[in-house]
């Protein structure tokens, strides 16, 4: 896409939307005659972080954190599983965190 600015979310914002937006993996389709860029913000907080749907959107009628698959996770236990699975797809590695 041309003139275009493309915004891909991570896992990270998928969990704390609790699943209103979806993490997409990083695609390039580049041009001969151009030149891109990507610009990384808002991911590896401290290993130590806690992850977690906010609680707005689980909440007051909201989808609840086991109905809908998100776990609340140490960023840490989740690059642990994400090092050994990131080729592989994203539903097991929030099961694999739930599971520490």
């Amino acid at each position: 896409m041309r003139n275009s600015i493309v915004i891909n979310t991570g896992d990270q914002v998928e969990v704390l939307s609790n699943g209103r937006y979806k993490s997409a993996w990083h695609r390039v389709q580049a041009k001969p005659d151009g030149n891109r860029r990507s610009i990384a913000s808002f991911y590896n907080p401290s290993m130590k972080a806690t992850i977690a749907p906010a609680p707005q959107l689980v909440e007051n009628g909201g989808v609840g954190v086991e109905a809908f698959g998100y776990p609340e996770f140490v960023f840490g236990d989740y690059m642990s599983v994400y090092a050994e699975q990131k080729f592989d797809p994203k539903e097991p590695r929030f099961q694999a965190v739930r599971a520490m």
